[in-house]
């Protein structure tokens, strides 16, 4: 996995990675409340009481989300309480990162129509933030090492400590073109 070192520890154990592999992961993950779910419980692990009041929702359609987001393994109970006889539970994520193979959604990953809608045009000036594309033609070796470091940058920004009044998304990608490219140059010798 990644070596690394988590800058902000959850109250609970969780992995780095898990896939969104399946038809059922892809149309929990299709979801912008459920999205907002699981990066709420990236702070802490929370019970659908705290959710719901976090995201301004009934209980009963939280709890619905929460219920869809644990069958398709991406939520899971991270611990229980009694609470007058009954028992709450907190849910936490299981993987820190979602990794999307390159085929979901027909090519249309539901996180760039997430990220335009979350994106804020009216920061006061000297806020922070980036966005560039770069396309270069390198070998699968070099582009699987560039893969290897963005994942770790990800893991690395989930991982900061909580604070400030603002929050700040990364999203990062790095993928195959299907632009034509142009013949390598020949060598003397060739």
């Amino acid at each position: 996995m990644s070596d690394v070192q988590p800058h902000h520890l959850l109250d609970y154990e969780l992995v780095d990675v898990v896939d969104a592999d399946t038809p059922t992961r892809l149309k929990a993950l299709g979801d912008p409340l459920r999205m907002l779910i699981l990066d709420l419980v990236l702070e802490r692990a929370m019970s659908v009481t705290e959710l719901a009041a976090r995201v301004r929702r009934p209980r009963g359609s939280v709890a619905h989300h929460v219920d869809l987001l644990v069958d398709a393994g991406l939520l899971q109970v991270v611990r229980t309480r009694k609470v007058r006889a009954m028992e709450e539970r907190f849910y936490g994520r299981t993987a820190r990162t979602i990794r999307f193979p390159d085929h979901a959604h027909g090519n249309d990953l539901p996180f760039f129509s997430d990220a335009r809608s979350m994106l804020d045009h009216d920061v006061p000036d000297g806020t922070p933030g980036f966005f560039t594309m770069r396309s270069v033609r390198i070998p699968h070796d070099r582009a699987a090492e560039y893969c290897e470091r963005l994942e770790a940058l990800a893991l690395e920004f989930s991982n900061a400590p909580r604070g400030g009044d603002r929050e700040f998304a990364m999203l990062l990608g790095l993928f195959a073109t299907n632009r034509p490219v142009a013949p390598q140059e020949a060598t003397d010798g060739d």
